[in-house]
């Protein structure tokens, strides 16, 4: 059986469409599968199961990509076409079954949307698959030994991110003699472009217990240090997703991106956010993903500690 599963440009999207990708894979343990994802997204999928091709679909004018992507499936014969993206692509391939998915309901998790577009309830929770190599490498970069706290400062517009300055005052105090971490390492992870929104918390963490991971990582040696973490704080962005897809206690930080739809999903997932809400944030008429400020100042950083130490006390408590 050949499963082709057509998932999301977003690294944050492409994570939570893996909790039916996990199912599919425990479920029909004889299936091969191909993948398609967005170029920034498809290095998640690198360790997939039973991965017979991972196929990058770059966004085109027109819809062009996918005319391409078409040329590159249609001559297989699927037992399962998944799209995830709403196209008409399931259409055009010869498949005995289509599961297809498209723009949702906000007020409805991605995790759940997906679930029940697939009859599945409860709905199976993110994960990821890492190779050995990725595990190697995180275990190189966060030994065992003190606990490990993990920082994503940046996001991918700035209305939705916390001030940087805010996130090097929060690591400060969580892993302070009296915090809930003490003296622990802290793991600082964005891309490349973002190192100037993260120098102010690498330029607070002393440097023996500083982890830049700033563009220095791929996305699945991120993912194997973030198992490692006893702790994530992050904004709402992909990392977020994948802190909590590999098991880490993970807190978002919500303010102008509804968290309804997109708060980490599992048992040891939590959110703070800002007082007002996504419509009265974004309600100014010169409102502009790509140029306004951050919207998140509501959000004090004695809010996120009390959800941070909250979060560490109910995984503690789990666990005992």
């Amino acid at each position: 059986m050949r499963i082709l599963f057509v998932t999301a440009t977003r690294i944050g999207d492409a994570v939570l469409s893996t909790g039916l990708l996990s199912h599919l894979v425990e479920c029909n343990p004889q299936a091969r599968f191909t993948i398609a994802a967005g170029p920034i997204a498809a290095p998640l999928f690198e360790a997939v199961p039973r991965l017979d091709r991972l196929i990058v679909v770059d966004k085109r004018r027109f819809g062009l990509h996918w005319l391409g992507l078409l040329r590159r499936v249609v001559g297989w014969r699927w037992g399962l076409v998944v799209d995830l993206r709403g196209s008409a692509l399931a259409y055009l391939l010869w498949s005995r079954e289509r599961l297809i998915g498209g723009k949702g309901d906000l007020s409805v998790n991605r995790v759940r949307e997906i679930g029940e577009m697939a009859g599945l309830d409860p709905p199976p929770a993110p994960r990821l698959w890492t190779a050995p190599r990725h595990e190697s490498a995180a275990a190189a970069l966060a030994p065992p030994g003190a606990p490990l706290l993990a920082i994503a400062p940046a996001a991918n517009w700035r209305a939705k991110t916390w001030r940087s300055e805010r996130f090097a005052e929060l690591a400060r105090r969580l892993t302070a003699p009296e915090g809930p971490l003490p003296l622990a390492r802290v793991a600082v992870l964005a891309a490349a472009h973002e190192r100037e929104q993260s120098a102010p918390v690498l330029a607070a963490i002393p440097e023996p217990r500083r982890i830049d991971l700033v563009g220095n990582v791929d996305l699945l040696t991120a993912a194997a240090v973030l198992r490692r973490a006893a702790l994530f704080v992050g904004n709402d962005t992909g990392l977020m997703h994948i802190a909590a897809a590999m098991g880490a206690p993970t807190l978002g930080l919500f303010g102008p991106s509804p968290v309804e739809r997109f708060a980490p999903w599992g048992a040891r997932a939590g959110v703070v956010q800002t007082p007002l809400a996504p419509r009265e944030l974004m309600g100014a008429p010169d409102f502009d993903y790509r140029t306004t400020d951050t919207l998140m100042d509501g959000l004090t950083v004695d809010a996120v500690e009390a959800g941070a130490r909250a979060l560490v006390q109910r995984v503690a408590g789990a666990a005992a």
